[in-house]
Order: C-alpha cells, then sequence, then structure tokens
C-alpha cells in the first residue's frame, strides 16, 4: 500500500525547516519564517503543516477564532441566525503552498483538512471565514463554496454546516 503524500501536522517551530519554504509571496513566505511560531506560543493562531515525504513543509494554513457581525453577512443568510450582534467562527488566515508543489491540488486538501478540523472542534464556531488576498484567491474559495460577503469580494464565508454535509 502507497504511503500518502503528505503528512499533515502542528508547526513544530523548533524542528521543521521553515526557511526552505517559498511560496513566491514575500508576506506568506515572512509569516512562516518569523511569526507563526509566535503566533502558537502567544495562543493567537495554529498553523499546520503538510509535510512532504522528505520532512519539506509543502504547504500551511492557520486557524484561529473569530466573529462575524450578524449585519456584515447576506440578508437571505442572517434572517436563518439567532440575533446575537456577532456570530463564531473560524478564521482561516493564511494558506500558502512551495512553488515546488503548487498545481498539484494540495490547497484543496490543507483547505479541506481546516473544514474538517473546524468541524470537529468542541467549541462552537458557525462559519469558516477567509481573506483573500487577489483574485486567484477569491475564485479559489468559490471553486470550495465559499460565499463573498456584501461589502467585499475578497472577504468570504462557508457556514460548516454546508462543510459537514460534504464530507
Amino acid at each position: 500500500m502507497p504511503s500518502a503524500p503528505f503528512t499533515l501536522v502542528r508547526l513544530d517551530a523548533t524542528h521543521h525547516d521553515r526557511k526552505a519554504f517559498d511560496c513566491r509571496s514575500a508576506p506568506l513566505n515572512r509569516y512562516l519564517y518569523e511569526q507563526a511560531g509566535q503566533d502558537m506560543r502567544r495562543r493567537v493562531a495554529a498553523c499546520f503543516v503538510a509535510l512532504a515525504t522528505d520532512d519539506r513543509i509543502a504547504g500551511y494554513y492557520t486557524l484561529a477564532s473569530a466573529s462575524v457581525l450578524l449585519t456584515d453577512l447576506p440578508e437571505d443568510v442572517s434572517k436563518k441566525l439567532p440575533r446575537y450582534p456577532t456570530i463564531p467562527a473560524v478564521r482561516l488566515g493564511r494558506l500558502a503552498i512551495d512553488r515546488a508543489f503548487q498545481g498539484r491540488g494540495l490547497g484543496g486538501a490543507l483547505l479541506a483538512d481546516a473544514l474538517d478540523r473546524a468541524t470537529r472542534a468542541e467549541v462552537a464556531s458557525w462559519a469558516m471565514v477567509a481573506d483573500a488576498k487577489n483574485e486567484a484567491a477569491t475564485a479559489f474559495y468559490r471553486h470550495h463554496g465559499f460565499i463573498e460577503f456584501p461589502s467585499s469580494s475578497r472577504k468570504l464565508f462557508l457556514p460548516l454546516a454546508v462543510a459537514e454535509k460534504s464530507k
């Protein structure tokens, strides 16, 4: 039986070689190199990495707690929710793939893993929220069922109930 091409684990900032990672985005590279470990220690974000068979970081994503203003959601969505001012959410803060592994579907696999973690969490969360950095990222999230916020085409959400149904 062949082994899986990637192993998904929490970032170990002392053992994983972050400096070899290059996704062609200086801010995303810099985050992994310099800030991800700090954010994890401070408990403001969790970082998960896809390790290739040689333990090279092929991709990563971050998750953090968030909330969404009820008034920011499309009316057809908000009218089905409780009248709380904010609704709990999970923020997919960053998602990046090393250039050597781009075009292989790893981004979709990382997104699926993030959604799975969010739906299995014991703390209630209604949706996953993502801020797309550019049109390509927006198209990626839309392709995976995310819905744009009315106020911004680059801020998107996916109700976790929808993600659970698609498992």
